[in-house]
């Protein structure tokens, strides 16, 4: 495994108007970490990964993906990513073969090549039921799993998952972090945002946490976990101690 991080950012800052969303922040994750990237809502953390996806542009300071450059080499940099948001950014009438496809020919992947990708994915997600159901057919759980297949599709080197079990029920939930693990398991570098704590703490080796578009907080899951806490209790302790008395 190459000694580049999967993700380097240096000194990013976002600004929209007067509005600071990202403040100077720095980030470096190796390849093959499961890393948790936390903060209440408005912190920051949508307005990172959409830096590093490349749908918003960086006010100042660089992210390299695997030593690529996401602004001066954008193309490049967008091939080694894969997305699956928060929220169901599809045509709600397509099918999950569908939206596979879709995004297969956006990258330039040969027809037959596309396929044969399409079907690893729709049987690694049991979707072989559901494949040419619509999207808006689908329960909470195959809609999340349509997505990560999408995300998937051009084999990307770094997997941002943002929020990829809202909605879904426990048992669905706990069939998604096991694909999770075992991608992990397999290699694959993943970034994930969540609001379930819990989801944290079972999948990821490494956790920052975001406020006010700052890195408040980064250490690995052991050192959230010392003394005995939870990694939902060393994160409410804090956010609170950055509240005003």
């Amino acid at each position: 495994m190459s000694n580049v991080p999967a993700l380097e950012i240096k000194n990013l800052v976002k600004r929209y108007g007067e509005k600071v969303a990202v403040d100077n922040i720095s980030l470096t994750i190796p390849k093959g970490s499961f890393f948790g990237l936390l903060g209440p809502n408005g912190a920051g953390k949508s307005t990172t990964i959409h830096s590093i996806t490349g749908i918003t542009q960086p006010t100042s300071g660089q992210i390299l993906i695997d030593g690529v450059d996401v602004v001066k080499d954008y193309k490049l940099a967008r091939t080694k990513v894969g997305l699956s948001p928060q929220e169901f950014n599809v045509d709600i009438f397509a099918t999950p073969e569908q939206l596979m496809d879709y995004m297969g020919g956006y990258y330039g992947i040969p027809h037959d090549q596309r396929w044969e990708k399409i079907n690893e994915l729709i049987a690694r997600f049991d979707l072989e039921k559901h494949r040419k159901v619509k999207f808006q057919k689908l329960s909470g759980g195959l809609k999340r799993r349509a997505l990560l297949g999408r995300a998937l599709i051009h084999t990307p080197d770094l997997l941002i998952l943002d929020e990829p079990t809202a909605g879904v029920d426990v048992e669905q939930r706990h069939d998604l972090w096991a694909y999770l693990k075992e991608m992990n398991e397999g290699g694959k570098t993943i970034i994930l945002t969540s609001h379930y704590l819990e989801e944290i703490q079972y999948l990821c080796n490494d956790i920052a946490i975001i406020n006010h578009g700052r890195i408040i907080a980064h250490g690995t899951k052991d050192e959230f976990m010392k003394e005995g806490k939870s990694v939902e209790q060393t994160y409410l302790e804090i956010i609170k101690s950055e509240k005003p008395a």
